[in-house]
């Protein structure tokens, strides 16, 4: 079985689903030759279990990485370029994010920017800043057909976007939260379009209602069991899934 990507950058990766798919990763039977798990504050206690987990295997990379920063992005980007020897990125998934659970009568309007700023405007300067190793493992590929084998940018997404679907789970109204995810659904979708020529798959994905900080223990799903169909996904998605709406278990979801 060939690895699912040569090299692969998370971001996000210090907990929850990010570091969930980094401990995965390590463990599989052909492990990318480089994963780089970016967070926020890669040192000190938030980023000991990444840690740890690097110590073990030097295929893991921290970068230091903020999303709403363009200059720690651009940072990143040049650190992540020097390890790669002149290789190309094949794979991008922007799990960074926030969550809100404010109502009409509760939501401020620094909070509505600041929900936008990390789950819209955060994964748009990621891209930004790693498109041109993303195009270079594109042309690099011995592949044509679009895969995570040659170049992707997969955005984690949230059921809670949908306008048809989106209140089946929870009937909070969850205005930042919800608002932003779904312009990070057409931003995405935009990105399909817009690098399809380029060889560069980009889809959203639903990890499912999970146990996480922000899921909280309320959520039926294992952060194990979403990340391992998250990963399933990931491998079996080709040109039909540019610019689809999935979920954890390759359930295609309406806008």
């Amino acid at each position: 079985m060939a690895p699912l990507a040569r090299s692969m950058l998370v971001t996000g990766s210090n907990r929850g689903i990010g570091l969930e798919l980094i401990q995965q990763l390590v463990k599989m039977a052909e492990p990318p030759e480089h994963i780089f798990a970016t967070c926020r504050t890669p040192a000190g206690s938030p980023g000991k279990t990444l840690n740890d987990l690097a110590s073990k295997h030097s295929n893991i990379h921290i970068i230091q990485l903020e999303v709403e920063d363009q200059s720690s992005v651009k940072a990143a980007a040049s650190a992540v370029e020097l390890l790669l020897h002149g290789k190309g990125l094949n794979l991008l998934i922007n799990n960074a994010g926030v969550n809100s659970y404010a109502t009409l009568e509760t939501v401020e309007q620094q909070e509505m920017l600041s929900a936008f700023n990390t789950n819209v405007v955060g994964p748009i300067l990621v891209v930004k800043e790693f498109l041109p190793l993303l195009k270079k493992a594109a042309r690099e590929a011995a592949i044509e057909e679009m895969s995570c084998q040659r170049a992707a940018i997969i955005n984690i997404t949230s059921k809670l976007a949908s306008i048809e679907r989106g209140f089946e789970v929870i009937k909070a109204p969850m205005y930042p939260y919800r608002a932003s995810k779904a312009a990070l659904n057409m931003v995405t979708v935009c990105f399909a379009l817009e690098l399809k020529e380029e060889g560069i798959l980009c889809s959203v994905i639903h990890p499912g209602w999970v146990k996480t900080d922000m899921g909280t223990e309320q959520a039926p799903v294992t952060v194990q069991n979403s990340v391992r169909g998250i990963l399933n996904v990931l491998a079996n998605l080709s040109s039909a899934s540019n610019g689809a709406f999935l979920d954890w278990e390759g359930n295609t979801l309406p806008w």
